[in-house]
């Protein structure tokens, strides 16, 4: 087959995420992709986005991106509440998808696209990248190749970022959690993926969710938002092989712990860290011990697991998961994070939410 035309749904440039991370992905990918057509919200920022990146066509709305007949894969790298109607168009247009995470805001709307996507017959995947960071992929293998022995427990600890004291314009949106765009739902639900793909799905939790801020200050605009969205998200679960997982996420910054993420087994000890929560667009460091060590030493990722590009994860992982886009499209294949694994995510996510509101000790999460 010849090269894929893509389409891309939200483009600042040199700003929006579709600008910093799928163009320069798709741009190492040359044999696979052209980028075809963008969009945005108006004649005049459209035509200066495909100007600006070189791209033949530009669309002041979404649905004729979807029309166009050179568009094969519609890239939605917009906001959370805009999904569902984005993703509504390109699959009754019939195009193939990759809708960034969250999928939807909410179970529900999740659940729904899930559910046209299959009956669209196409490839619709959906932007869980943690999965594809080199890192993550070899703790994947060495807990699977018996690094760590049997796995008796597991801790993450992370920050958010910008559910913090302050927060750009650009992002204030997240505050709201109406929007679905929250420390949950991104780098807790991007990281819990990561590591749902190297140790098994999660079957229970236990949760709080706090405010201990209740506003924050918009970084350069005098005025301050309500932050609604939580700031501390604390989860007890327990994995399908039945060892404990302990989640704590922190809102904001700080000179302590950005990321850190272990696996405790009989045989050994995995750690990644990172100066940000984030797994799914920061570079992390390996360490690990097995056997008689009693000291960490940092593991070196081999570099097959970069895919042939030696990139920052920022654009790496993008890369990674476009290439695996790339061959069910050639292959009718389905190795790509799909809508309906999504749901699943989300249904861990919700699960959380109802024992948080609840003040449920376990819950259990629907499969």
């Amino acid at each position: 087959m010849g090269k894929i035309g893509v389409g891309i749904i939200g483009i600042q440039p040199d700003r929006s995420w579709g600008a910093i991370a799928h163009i320069p992905a798709l741009r190492e990918l040359p044999d696979s992709y052209d980028i075809v057509a963008v969009s945005t919200r108006s004649e005049e920022s459209a035509r200066a986005a495909a100007e600006h990146y070189g791209v033949p066509r530009h669309f002041a709305s979404a649905e004729a991106l979807c029309a166009c007949e050179d568009v094969d894969l519609v890239a939605v790298t917009v906001k959370v509440p805009a999904h569902r109607a984005l993703v509504s168009a390109a699959l009754a247009a019939g195009k193939h998808v990759y809708c960034e995470w969250p999928l939807g805001n909410g179970l529900d709307e999740a659940i729904d696209m899930a559910g046209m996507a299959r009956e669209a017959g196409v490839v619709a995947a959906c932007g869980k990248q943690a999965r594809f960071a080199p890192e993550i992929a070899y703790v994947r293998d060495l807990v699977a190749d018996g690094y760590v022995g049997e796995v008796l427990s597991s801790t993450v600890v992370g920050t958010g970022g910008v559910w913090g004291s302050a927060v750009p314009p650009a992002d204030a949106y997240t505050a709201d959690i109406r929007n679905g765009a929250t420390m949950l739902t991104i780098p807790v639900g991007h990281t819990l993926d990561g590591i749902v793909s190297a140790l098994g799905e999660v079957v229970t939790v236990s949760a709080t969710l706090a405010n201990r801020r209740h506003e924050q200050v918009v970084i350069g605009e005098d005025r301050m938002v309500p932050l609604t969205a939580p700031d501390q998200v604390l989860v007890q679960a327990t994995l399908e092989n039945g060892a404990p997982l302990a989640i704590h996420y922190r809102g904001g910054t700080t000179p302590g712990t950005g990321f850190l993420w272990e696996i405790n087994g009989t045989a050994g000890t995995l750690q990644l860290r990172a100066p940000t929560g984030h797994a799914q667009l920061v570079d992390l460091t390996l360490s690990g011990a097995t056997g008689e060590a009693d000291v960490l030493q940092k593991l070196e990722v081999p570099v097959h697991y970069h895919a042939g590009r030696m990139l920052p994860n920022l654009v790496g992982n993008i890369y990674r998961m476009y290439r695996s886009i790339a061959g069910d499209i050639a292959t009718g294949s389905r190795n790509s994070p799909t809508f309906d694994q999504a749901v699943m995510r989300h249904r861990v996510l919700a699960a959380i939410e109802t024992s948080a509101a609840d003040g449920a000790r376990t819950v259990h999460v629907d499969k």
